[in-house]
């Protein structure tokens, strides 16, 4: 079954209402100067003690801060929305992490790039739309069907996430054409930045957890 991550979570009782949806993954922020980001602390008081498995998203960040900063906010999982390298993702893994590798698909030869690029070194593949100007988190949409083409390029052990652009009236849809393992939403459920709704994430959830 596709599993649910909500991300950019800046409110303890947005990520309350996640977990009771039933989502696997809580997402925040840890990259400075982004509308969602959140600091370490912050990030500990947001996330709370739910039991799920915790995200913290970075962007190019130097290695010795974002071990410092995942340690303190308590994540479990690293995604890595920047230029990180193969060995920069290998090394935190090998330090203990999860690790989640975003690509912004431009079309399916990005996503194959990246897929043979990150082989061994990660251990998920989070495809989200294309934007020249952002690092992700825009809300645009990639193109399901050429990337669902090439899944199986997906080296053995690596995950696909989809993101992007997805909302709970679409997202059914995306899961039937890509079968991913987890799909990530963000601004497809809040009312404001950084503020969700409620009953959105609940028809996100439910969505997800409904689709053949």
């Amino acid at each position: 079954m596709t599993e649910v991550k909500v991300c950019g979570l800046m409110r303890h009782e947005d990520a309350a209402v996640a977990a009771e949806a039933g989502a696997r993954w809580l997402g925040v922020i840890l990259a400075p100067g982004f509308r969602r980001s959140v600091t370490a602390d912050d990030a500990r008081i947001i996330l709370g003690s739910f039991p799920v498995r915790t995200v913290g998203v970075f962007v190019d960040e130097d290695e010795l801060i974002l071990r410092s900063v995942a340690e303190k906010a308590g994540v479990h999982v690293l995604q890595l929305h920047g230029d990180e390298t193969p060995d920069f993702a290998a090394r935190m893994r090998a330090a203990g992490w999860e690790v989640w590798k975003a690509v912004r698909a431009r079309d399916a030869d990005d996503f194959s790039a990246a897929a043979m690029r990150y082989a061994g070194a990660v251990d998920a593949l989070l495809v989200d739309g294309y934007t020249p100007d952002t690092h992700g988190g825009a809300g645009v949409r990639f193109d399901w069907e050429a990337v669902a083409a090439r899944r199986g390029e997906l080296p053995a052990g690596m995950r696909l996430i989809a993101a992007g652009g997805l909302r709970p009236d679409n997202v059914a849809g995306a899961v039937r054409i890509l079968r991913p393992h987890a799909v990530d939403v963000s601004s497809g459920v809040e009312s404001a930045p950084g503020r969700k709704d409620p009953q959105a994430v609940r028809d996100f959830v439910r969505a997800v957890h409904s689709s053949v």
